[in-house]
């Protein structure tokens, strides 16, 4: 194993499909053994203002290049003079499967070979070693052997649903990268220099950049723009569309200074904080190489990732608690990094991984009740007796909980279920069952019968997204009727916020508040990983 500091080269490609063009730019840094992560902060865009907020140093790419000093303070603007977006190819992905499962991938290889497809095996995520500790994400991905396009693929799609019963997503490649020319002007409006698909920005003094309207929450009620500042470096490129990126170099313990405040309440007990902190410094680590394969960025800003807004969401409070358990990670018994992902309020019991996203099971992202007394009840098999009963559950004895999504109750109308369901074909809705339920009681299968058919929804994001994004999938369904039996209304009776699994980020605050340390609350959580240094 390298010694504290250094990395261990990367594994080569394990597969035979080439990495994308132009991928190699993007990459995760050590600095003195911190690692510095490339993240999105807009992309889609024609035009980015900024402004270092102490000497800069820009560079730009193309035929010739360009450097220049700029003061604190000095307004640039970079504007899109052409484009051209990538061309893509999309593959369908039937299954994961552990890296070390060589068993597990030859089964599924004979299992599509038996059902008439050509697979292939891709390599996810990476390997490299800090200080004596293994970071290893990797994992196979069974590929479709059919390059396609977007509309391709989701016929496909629903081919391999309707024939085989298979949930399967996607995989995107870059067959050819983005090209375009930008244009950088002074405060002055004066064209200084031409770039063609990237302008590097580095604030000499470790200062940063204030940037103007920055677009966030993409997708969400909450979207809009505000101006914001940020650690680190920039660089403005080509994104997948052809447009303008903004991508922010910015080291590991500055990015969760700016991420952990939008995660959890900022006036929280320390110890919530610290585990907060731990938690997001492990789950940025594990998402290296699995996530944004195809852009030039290997995280984002938005809740896909993590939500980041720099320094203009950094807090005191948690500040301090990032510093204090600066380098810090969670790692399971065999010595391997544990993705430690969180919720924010579990309503009592914790969820298995693969319930809620596929995939293999994870031994550290167990399921379990969460509890600060002892009580009898299980969200099984009576889920509506659980919602009922008055548990000493950690999310639910914290001073920070939030009654309305610790239990809550989402209405529809007849009418309003019908819109919501409209594109499964079925017709108007005529009974709704749970088919399926993870350990916590939250719905994984769930069917839905109409005039015209009856359908399957599978996944716990799928269930909660076609019902107008329910507070969580452990809920129990009901129908009120007229006198004819003919639904006029129904009535989803839940518990929680999120998807359950990992750490309950209000029970954390309880277990704080209950004098737990941060470790304990981890190791609870965790099925007993433990903290460790890794720089």
């Amino acid at each position: 194993m390298a010694p504290a500091g250094h990395a261990l080269a990367a594994l080569p490609p394990m597969d035979d499909l080439p990495p994308p063009p132009g991928a190699g730019g993007k990459r995760l840094d050590f600095n003195q053994g911190e690692p510095t992560v490339p993240v999105r902060l807009m992309e889609n865009t024609r035009e980015v203002v900024f402004r270092p907020r102490g000497e800069m140093r820009l560079t730009t790419q193309g035929p010739i290049q360009k450097t220049l000093e700029a003061p604190a303070g000095s307004r640039w603007r970079v504007r899109l003079l052409s484009g051209k977006p990538a061309v893509m190819r999309v593959f369908v992905s039937l299954a994961q499967v552990r890296f070390a499962d060589k068993a597990g991938l030859e089964a599924q290889r004979t299992l599509w070979a038996g059902r008439g497809l050509k697979v292939r095996a891709h390599v996810l995520g990476s390997l490299y070693g800090i200080a004596g500790k293994v970071i290893d994400n990797r994992r196979y991905q069974v590929l479709l052997d059919e390059p396609l396009d977007e509309a391709g693929a989701a016929e496909r799609q629903a081919q391999l649903l309707r024939k085989f019963g298979a949930h399967t997503t996607r995989f995107e490649e870059v067959a050819q990268p983005s090209t375009g020319v930008m244009e950088l002007l002074d405060e002055a409006g004066h064209s200084v220099a031409l770039a063609e698909g990237r302008i590097s920005a580095v604030s000499l003094g470790g200062e940063g950049f204030d940037i103007s309207q920055v677009e966030y929450a993409v997708g969400y009620p909450s979207h809009g723009f505000e101006d914001r500042s940020y650690r680190g470096a920039l660089e403005l490129v080509m994104d997948r569309g052809g447009k303008i990126a903004v991508v922010n170099q910015v080291s590991l313990e500055d990015l969760l200074k700016g991420l952990v405040p939008s995660e959890i309440f900022a006036r929280a007990p320390m110890e919530a904080l610290k585990a907060q902190a731990v938690t997001a410094r492990g789950e940025v680590l594990a998402k290296i190489g699995l996530q944004h394969l195809a852009d030039p960025y290997l995280l984002c800003s938005e809740q896909h990732c993590a939500v980041y807004r720099g320094k203009s969401g950094e807090a005191a409070s948690t500040s301090r608690a990032v510093e204090a358990t600066r380098g810090e990670a969670l790692f399971a018994q065999d010595g391997h990094l544990v993705d430690s992902v969180y919720s924010a309020i579990c309503g009592g019991h914790t969820e298995d991984n693969e319930n809620v996203w596929g995939g293999v099971p994870d031994p550290n992202l167990r399921g379990r009740p969460d509890l600060l007394g002892h009580a009898e009840i299980s969200p099984s098999p009576d889920l509506a007796a659980y919602l009922d009963a008055k548990l000493p559950s950690a999310c639910h004895l914290s001073t920070f909980t939030n009654e309305s999504r610790y239990r809550w109750t989402k209405r529809f109308s007849a009418e309003e279920l019908n819109r919501l369901t409209a594109s499964l074909g079925i017709g108007e809705v005529q009974a709704i069952g749970v088919l399926e339920r993870g350990v916590s009681g939250r719905a994984i299968r769930l069917a839905v019968s109409g005039l015209l058919g009856a359908t399957e929804i599978r996944g716990e994001l799928n269930i909660r997204k076609r019902f107008g994004m329910l507070n969580s999938s452990m809920f129990v369904v009901s129908a009120e009727r007229d006198a004819r039996g003919r639904p006029t209304a129904w009535v989803f009776r839940g518990g929680g916020w999120g998807h359950g699994v990992g750490m309950c980020q209000v029970g954390a605050i309880g277990r704080a508040e209950a004098g737990q340390t941060y470790r304990d609350i981890l190791r609870f959580y965790f099925s007993g990983a433990e903290v460790s240094r890794i720089y």
